[in-house]
């Protein structure tokens, strides 16, 4: 039906006879026999001039044939790549009328985002839209191009699992052929890509769709889609590299050049400097280390475990009324409240704390901060953990720019911990994974756990196989993984790990989690069965493709770069799902809703 796309016409192309279909983007009159149309698809627009009588109106779909021909002296747009050349002598043929769309189509901004969602079919048509999807084919490309290139074989994995524990909900689909029993869609490929390791596949990759029942925000969706691969016989170092390789690639295709080196810091480096795991380096405001300086003090809002500031250069023009909106976000955030003092202009403390210092301690606080006068000293006092993490959000409150601005900072997390908290039961929680190796420095630890939950409770029982109440909790909290993350502008892309492929140690953590043996064996028994058989030593790392592809293309939501997301509910106002479904399909999976559209 068509010669040529709409934007690839230039003016090589004058004296050409051309036919080419797409959208009718704007209708513009022109005296009383002449009309130009610009007519839009996926390549861009280009401008044809219609007979009037020709009733073409917003959106129809029509196929245009005509003679390219040089735009008239005054009249080029040098903002169009189609801006010298014009469609003339046109035949015009409506392939499909269109009613007005439901939003204009160049007005996007202003309309609500649960329309654009209904209507995402329009949506599409649109630039914005048109440039990310393009966007993201070419990093889907380049990453598969790199992958290949370093040896790695694309692998398909189950959609249909069983339950893991992966730190968040599972989306669980009912067996008809087994009433009762459910399968899980997979959180990620995380045991299968482990067993592809042990059949021999020794570099493996997939460009995976993964769910996971969570709330939704910028950048998170129920479905998204990563990079996910796993290699034997390396360490962290070569799975870094596999993997920069390919974001390196990936960014190389959006904006022609090759980004920065990476940079390295372990993780608490990142929590102590930052307040974050996932720290964004483009700006300043690095928490600084003040505990010290109150060691002596008689102020009892200092006399606590951990004390941090962050100086926000020039920022004593604050007025009061801010300065007290910063302190309730950091009562909202955890803080009992917020220390302040402006730098005067001879470089001396100005705040209400100040009478319960010392001019020593004044002095020292100043130093340590590296205040000059018209600065604002930001403290927090509190438990460690909660001064860095308070003070991580204010940092980014104050300083963090748009998603864009500031290049591309990417940022490798290492040494993370094993176990990121302790639940209600006494168990450790595993901060990333449970099939994540332990720093061999520490598996003593873990060892000692394991063994103690055995000793206690013979590894049965819902509660049995912790060692959790024989070793204390600090020394667990303490015990390191080989585990990295890859950050890019504040935003966690991705993570991995060393992976266990020693069945005494996968054992270990299951049992120091609080998995008794039997447990395990029911949920897990295929992994740890296959770890008998000749596991190689294995590791590997996913990253997200949704929020790679929405930094590269400056957009803040990852909605933004995928073509039929959910909204922040998680509804589709497209679809209209979430749906109840009939009685007769539940009767088919043997269900029965307690509550609810089927109640």
């Amino acid at each position: 039906m068509r010669t040529d796309y709409c934007g690839e016409l230039r003016s090589s192309d004058v004296g050409r006879e051309v036919s080419v279909c797409g959208w009718v983007d704007r209708r513009r009159e022109h005296g009383e026999n002449l009309a130009f149309i610009d007519l839009r698809d996926r390549s861009g627009v280009v401008q044809c001039v219609v007979d009037e009588r020709h009733d073409l109106r917003s959106e129809y779909v029509v196929r245009i044939s005509g003679t390219v021909r040089p735009r008239p002296q005054g009249t080029v747009n040098a903002n169009l790549d189609t801006g010298e050349i014009e469609l003339g002598e046109c035949i015009v043929e409506v392939l499909s009328e269109a009613e007005p769309p439901p939003f204009p189509m160049h007005a996007r901004s202003e309309v609500d985002e649960n329309v654009r969602l209904r209507y995402r079919y329009v949506d599409l048509r649109g630039e914005r839209l048109q440039r990310n999807l393009k966007l993201r084919a070419k990093v889907n490309s380049a990453i598969r191009s790199a992958m290949e290139s370093q040896r790695f074989t694309e692998i398909e994995t189950p959609m249909l699992v069983a339950s893991t524990p992966e730190g968040a909900r599972d989306f669980v689909v009912p067996s008809r052929l087994h009433p009762g029993s459910f399968y899980a869609l997979p959180q990620s490929p995380q045991i299968f890509k482990q067993l592809c390791m042990v059949g021999g596949i020794d570099r493996y990759y997939q460009i995976a769709r993964c769910l996971r029942d969570e709330d939704l925000r910028a950048d998170r969706q129920f479905e998204f889609m990563q990079l996910d691969a796993e290699a034997s016989f390396v360490g962290q170092e070569e799975v870094m590299a596999f993997i920069s390789e390919a974001v390196s690639a990936a960014t190389e295709a959006v904006t022609g050049s090759t980004p920065n080196e990476p940079i390295y810091m372990s993780w608490l480096d990142a929590m102590e400097r930052y307040g974050s795991d996932k720290p964004d380096v483009r700006f300043g405001l690095e928490l600084i280390e003040l505990t010290e300086v109150f060691s002596g003090t008689e102020a009892k809002v200092f006399q606590v475990e951990c004390i941090k500031g962050i100086n926000h250069k020039g920022g004593a023009s604050l007025g009061r009324n801010a300065i007290d909106e910063l302190t309730g976000k950091c009562q909202q955030w955890g803080a009992k409240g917020l220390a302040w003092f402006r730098v005067g202009t001879q470089g001396t403390l100005e705040g209400a704390l100040t009478k319960f210092m010392s001019e020593a301690e004044q002095v020292a606080l100043g130093d340590a901060m590296g205040a000059e006068p018209g600065d604002l000293l930001l403290l927090i006092a509190d438990q460690r953990h909660k001064v860095r993490d308070v003070l991580g959000l204010l940092r980014l409150e104050l300083g963090r720019p748009p998603i864009s601005a500031g290049g591309l900072n990417f940022v490798w997390v290492t040494d993370f911990p094993l176990f990121e908290a302790i639940d209600a039961r006494g168990c450790p929680v595993s901060a990333h994974h449970p099939f994540t190796m332990p720093h061999l420095d520490d598996v003593a630890v873990l060892m000692e756990a394991a063994g103690a939950g055995v000793a206690a409770g013979a590894g049965t029982g819902a509660g049995a196989g912790t060692g959790a109440g024989a070793v204390e909790a600090s020394k667990l909290l303490g015990v390191r993984s080989q585990a990295y993350d890859l950050v890019l502008n504040g935003w966690e892309l991705g993570s991995g790990s060393v992976r266990i492929h020693r069945r005494d140690i996968q054992q270990a953590v299951f049992r120091t989690l609080g998995i008794s043996d039997t447990e395990a064996e029911k949920r897990f028994g295929f992994l740890l069965d296959a770890f008998r058989y000749g596991a190689p030593p294995h590791a590997g790392f996913a990253f997200g493709i949704d929020r790679l592809v929405a930094i590269l293309a400056g957009e803040e939501n990852i909605r933004e770069v995928i073509a039929f997301p959910k909204t922040q509910s998680g509804a589709d106002p497209l679809s209209n799902s979430p749906t109840a479904i009939t009685n007769h399909h539940l009767d088919e999976l043997g269900l029965r809703v307690l509550g609810g559209a089927n109640a």
